[in-house]
């Protein structure tokens, strides 16, 4: 049986410096011992901060991120200190959503993920974008569809 300490992670039970910028190389995953079965996994992140790329001033979100894992999964603590590497970095509310999960889709390639980020108010509108993605030409790729098109937040 494969144990985790095989699989090589480098940041599990480590002290680690953070990145003071958007450092998608932090990423580790590990093996999905349970490939036989679909099953959602769900990280929330309620502490996100990056920075509005024209004024520099802060923006505040949870950013949530379900997947239903292929073969690797992604490893919590460096997908903590990679949120983190955000913190001082500029970026759109949406193009931050679109980094994410296109970044963890190119780690992991799951069969399916969706980022949600829920950006508290600032100058009176709060903006909450959604990104998805279903592993093509599978039955994944048909419930990002319908997740997209019955996506609502109220």
């Amino acid at each position: 049986m494969n144990t985790r300490k095989e699989e090589g992670l480098q940041k599990l039970g480590q002290k680690v410096e953070f990145s003071t910028d958007y450092d998608p190389s932090v990423l580790e995953t590990f093996e999905n011992l349970h490939q036989d079965n679909d099953y959602w996994v769900q990280f929330n992140c309620p502490e996100f901060t990056t920075l509005c790329p024209i004024t520099g001033q802060p923006d505040f979100a949870e950013i949530k991120i379900l997947y239903i894992p292929g073969e690797r999964m992604v490893e919590s603590k460096s997908l903590k200190l990679y949120l983190f590497s955000f913190r001082n970095h500029g970026d759109f509310h949406e193009d931050c959503v679109n980094t994410i999960m296109k970044d963890l889709v190119k780690l992991m390639d799951p069969k399916y993920i969706e980022v949600y980020g829920l950006f508290l108010p600032r100058g009176g509108i709060s903006i909450y974008p959604y990104a998805n993605y279903g592993r093509p030409g599978t039955k994944y790729e048909e419930l990002a569809w319908q997740r997209m098109s019955n996506h609502v937040h109220t």
